[in-house]
Order: structure tokens, then sequence, then C-alpha cells
């Protein structure tokens, strides 16, 4: 099971978007991982992001868990992934789908 939901990182004065893509294997060990070069605030997304949906009723699946956030060869850095990461364990979980958003050139 994929979600993406569309994010965005500040690098100074320019905003580049993110992917956030997150992945629920179905046949594995339970494990929680974060890839796509982020900091030790964005590791700790993990259990900020588990206690939430838990602490709101929706029940934490205990499977693999892989979250990518894309582009991988930009650092991210701070708190403002734990809300994506959120939304998309949730439309996996739920069985809602998040909409895909096209962003072409105008």
């Amino acid at each position: 099971m994929l979600s993406r939901v569309c994010s965005v990182a500040s690098f100074g004065l320019e905003t580049v978007e993110v992917s956030v893509e997150i992945n629920i294997a179905s046949k594995s060990f339970s494990a929680f991982s974060i890839v796509g070069l982020p900091n030790k605030a964005i590791e700790e997304a993990k259990e900020r992001v588990r206690t939430a949906l838990i602490n709101s009723g929706i029940k934490f699946p205990q499977k693999r868990i892989t979250v990518n956030l894309a582009p991988a060869d930009r650092p991210k850095i701070g708190s403002c992934y734990d809300l994506p990461i959120a939304v998309g364990i949730m439309s996996l979980v739920a069985g809602f789908p998040v909409p895909a958003v096209s962003h072409g050139s105008s």
C-alpha cells in the first residue's frame, strides 16, 4: 500500500516541493523508518506521529512503515513533516485516498 502527500521545504528564499511517500508492507516485521536525508527532528517524528494517532483513537499499524521524503538530495529539517506523515498513514489505515495534485506549468 502506498500513499503520497505533497509538502514543501524552505531553503532560505527557495521553496522546494517535497513528496512524502508512505508505504505499509503487509508481510514483514514491525518497523518504522524514515529515509530521504532526514535530520534528528524528523527521526523523532516517528514517536510524535505514533503517539498522536494513538491518542486520536486511530489504530497504529503494527507493520513495516517506510516513509520516503523526496527529493533525497536535499536535507530535511524540522518537525514540519509530522502532519504529512500522519495524513499518509491515516489514509492507508482508514482506506481513504489522498487526492493527487498535479503541478503543471501554466
